[in-house]
């Protein structure tokens, strides 16, 4: 039996590569990841194994804090010289070089005038003395390193970009306006000649400590002597430094920093071989449909299988068989189309400015094991059901003309067990959704169980309104003329088949519905919060929108002219009793007149008592913290390094506010923020103009701003509308990979079409035999088709709606609005109807192309 379904198998390649597609590209999606993961986490595990390849220590600054704008402490000047003393120490060098902060410290210009780099990836500003030898962690590729005030090195994907040379002379800005400096090197990282989109400006220690303003060291590097161990000069060095200092040896921080990058990968990887299961489950219905339609057409073969001694068991197997060969050739198929979408990936995230440094493809066993199972368990899953119909087909079909399965033994109950599954599904998801304390890890699991579940059973369900469907959206082709009559009766002649071709599109259009619907409920509950809070003409933030920029470009820009009001608010990451909280450094004096505080105790004139030990704090955060007016909280800075203030006021924000705040839950004045934290930046500069917005006050902005690259204004309205649009862009990144989940299904309904075509081949000949032509016949099954199709988007579109309400209705104590996107669920309806056009296409030729006599003599 096994012989005869491989020779079967092997017989039908067309059904069988169209079966296979559908797990082609979900598995081509998991593997993708995992190439384009892993090559990212070998480049950054070369970065920083070759930064620290010739260290055998690491001195750094301890962060009281996580993501930290300022980045980590320095260490003290004055703990170099101490570790030079130590008798093991062969050579010690300071340098500022931290790699872990994504802030824009250092801006390279190109020649017109633009900085270089990808928008919104890091620029570095590092300080390396010429003498450092090998523990420099970076290479000469030409040139020498800078040793003065007005000399830079910079990196060599920099210069290839914007075509610089050593001896040219190049723009920079290190905290402050633009300066030209000469290009005295190129440099790269090993065998890295880039970190992706990042830009890297290297001038001598001293000259960078004066720029970035940091009186000791980012890090320092330390040789040791021969035959001393790294574990023995770190053992020499920890009793030397203060509690804002920490030793590791080179390898504990290559790894150290390797596994801080290792978490965003991570993250990169579970949510994109998400989206691969989705392509596979939806895979599974297209598996299943295609394998259910290839039994009922070969009912007479398998009858005679079973007249010739075959038993159930066997009939199983082979079917069983089919399946799984077709997982494993899928897979294998999927398996190696993954490196090319790997590329794919990467290019969509440079588009979405995350270019990340890449080196040679990396292709892990694990990649190879977990695509192959993936896609072969999920095709033999699918094949089960099929499989246990193929049994059911009795020996005298054999001799039967138009034999047809029987009925299986659960068919009667079939709305009941659709209607339970639903039911299950709503538990699981109003579990996971209303119910308060569960742990993260069982909530997505409830959420993610209940999804499919609520697809399997409305899949199930779709059979008994598949016909009164099908009937309704195509009475109006119907009406253009037989073809359309022919078509609609096409697809209400077997509604069982029709709704599971419709289910696979009707599961993408449901995600994408949802995602959308969500989607444009967030942007509108951003924009009120936005509009309410702040009141300013103008806003001045980084080039990237949420990184710090420099207090320089805030100072140039409040004496832009026409400017009447300019309060720039600082913000740092620091820790209260223990948890991390966001704290602003505000102008009592100015802050009132752009930003709208809604008190709960205290009032606008409550900001003139902050002085030096004042603070007004979120009543979210006060109500959690047990802290009232009056109370005291001492705050530490990354640093670790206390201060006490006294709570003054309370206020709250919209509720959407509370989710993405535009200040922090703790505001103090700016003296006190700018004596409490080392480093004070820029996060706004929110500016009021005589006149209000127009093109004359941001022209003149503009100006201001011109030699400070790190920054940019925007009007309110623009402001807002970019901030909001941080949400489309996550949108577009969605629908990009919930398209695969179409692009699966429309694979599926071109299946099912060339198999109904194999299936109708006299019964078209018949039609082309009393006067039927070509164009008519590529008509009817492109209208029955497009039937089709429609029918996913009439079961999709409301599935996906209504699951956006549930979202919503969880979500709504945080502010989130409900709204239905009408153009866009227009859009969606019309991309079903592309989808049935497309999936027509070669179905259609097929059919328009058989010849009549032969098609009337097929079997």
């Amino acid at each position: 039996m096994t012989s005869v379904a491989l020779k079967g198998l092997a017989g039908r390649k067309l059904r069988a590569l169209l079966t296979a597609i559908a797990i082609v590209l979900g598995v081509a999606m998991v593997s993708g990841t995992y190439v384009l993961t892993d090559t990212i986490k070998s480049a950054f595990d070369q970065i920083f194994a070759g930064s620290y390849e010739n260290t055998a220590a690491v001195v750094t600054g301890k962060s009281a804090v996580s993501f930290a704008q300022s980045g980590a402490p320095t260490v003290p000047a004055s703990v170099l010289a101490k570790v030079r003393a130590l008798p093991d120490v062969q050579t010690a060098t300071g340098q500022i070089f931290n790699l872990n902060d994504s802030s824009d410290y250092g801006k390279l210009i190109g020649r017109d005038g633009k900085p270089l780099g990808s928008s919104g990836n890091p620029t570095f500003a590092f300080g390396f003395d010429p003498d450092a030898g090998k523990l420099n962690p970076m290479s000469l590729t030409d040139g020498r390193w800078a040793a003065g005030p007005h000399e830079i090195v910079i990196d060599s994907s920099s210069a290839k970009q914007g075509d610089f040379a050593v001896g040219d002379a190049i723009g920079a800005s290190v905290e402050g306006p633009i300066k030209r400096y000469r290009i005295v090197g190129i440099a790269k990282f090993g065998s890295v000649d880039s970190l992706g989109g990042a830009t890297i400006g290297i001038f001598d220690t001293r000259t960078a400590q004066a720029l970035l303003g940091k009186p000791g060291y980012d890090l320092i590097a330390v040789s040791a002597r021969t035959g001393v161990s790294s574990e023995s000069l770190v053992r020499d060095i920890r009793p030397l430094l203060p509690a804002s200092a920490q030793v590791k040896t080179g390898a504990d921080q290559a790894k150290a920093s390797a596994k801080d990058i290792a978490e965003f990968t991570n993250f990169i990887q579970y949510f994109l071989v998400a989206f691969g299961i989705v392509a596979l489950f939806v895979g599974a219905f297209v598996i299943f449909n295609t394998l259910s339609i290839t039994v009922a057409q070969r009912t007479r073969e398998l009858a005679t299988l079973r007249t010739l001694g075959a038993s159930r068991r066997q009939v199983l197997r082979s079917v069983l068989v089919e399946g799984f060969v077709i997982g494993v050739l899928a897979s294998a198929l999927g398996l190696a189309l993954g490196v090319a979408l790997a590329k794919g990936l990467s290019a969509l995230m440079t588009a979405m400015s995350l270019d990340l440094p890449k080196a040679g493809t990396v292709f892990e066993t694990r990649t190879v094991i977990v695509s192959m199972l993936l896609g072969t368990i999920v095709t033999l899953i699918a094949s089960i059901a099929p499989a246990m119909k193929a049994t059911r087909v009795p020996p005298i079909a054999a001799v039967r003309e138009g034999a047809t399965l029987p009925k299986g033994r659960f068919a009667p109950y079939r709305t009941a067990i659709s209607l339970s599954v639903v039911a299950l599904a709503l538990a699981l998801l109003g579990y996971g959704l209303f119910v308060d304390g569960i742990a993260a890890g069982p909530r997505l699991l409830s959420l993610a169980v209940g999804v499919l579940a609520l697809f399997v059973g409305v899949g199930l369900a779709a059979s008994r309104v598949a016909r009164p469907l099908a009937s309704l959206l195509g009475r109006p082709f119907a009406r253009l003329g037989v073809s359309g009559g022919l078509a609609r009766q096409n697809a209400m002649r077997n509604p069982q088949r029709t709704a599971a071709t419709a289910a696979a599109l009707m599961i993408g259009l449901a995600l994408v519905t949802m995602v959308a619907t969500l989607g444009k409920g967030l942007v509108a509950s951003d924009r009120d919060s936005l509009r309410h809070q702040v009141q300013a003409d103008y806003v001045v933030t980084s080039t990237n929108g949420w990184d710090a920029f420099s207090r320089a470009a805030g100072d140039a820009a409040a004496a832009a002219p026409g400017v009447t009001v300019a309060s720039s608010v600082r913000n740092e990451q620091a820790k209260v009793d223990g948890d991390e909280v966001r704290v602003d450094g505000i102008d009592p004096a100015t802050i009132a007149a752009v930003h709208t505080y809604d008190w709960v105790s205290g009032s606008n004139a409550t900001l003139a008592t902050l002085g030096r030990d004042g603070a007004i704090v979120r009543q979210k955060w006060a109500k959690s913290h047990g802290v009232g007016v009056g109370d005291p909280i001492t705050v530490l800075n990354p640093a670790g390094h206390p201060s006490s203030y006294v709570v003054r006021g309370i206020y709250t924000q919209p509720k959407f506010g509370q989710v993405d705040p535009v200040f922090g839950s703790i505001g103090i004045s700016q003296r006190a923020f700018d004596s409490a934290f080392e480093r004070p930046r820029n996060a706004y500069t929110f500016l009021n103009v005589r006149g209000g917005s127009t093109t004359v006050g941001t022209a003149a902005l503009e100006r201001a701003l011109a030699p400070y690259p790190d920054s940019k204004v925007a009007t309110r309205h623009d402001w807002i509308e970019e901030r909001a649009s941080g949400i489309d862009q996550l949108l577009n990144l969605l629908y990009v990979l919930l398209a695969l989940s179409v692009v699966v299904s429309l694979f599926g309904m071109v299946n099912t079409l060339v198999l109904s075509v194999f299936e109708r081949t006299r019964e078209i000949g018949m039609l082309r035999a009393v006067g039927m032509t070509r164009r008519q016949v590529r008509r009817m099954i492109r209208q029955e088709a497009i039937v089709t199709a429609l029918i996913g988007a009439a079961l999709g579109l409301p599935l996906g709606i209504f699951l956006a309400w549930l979202v919503t209705k969880a979500l709504s104590n945080q502010g989130v609005s409900f709204a239905v996107p009408g153009a866009l669920l227009a859009y969606f309806v019309w991309v079903a109807f592309a989808a049935g056009v497309l999936a027509a296409i070669v179905p259609a030729r097929r059919a328009s192309r058989l010849k009549v006599l032969e098609s009337l003599a097929y079997e």
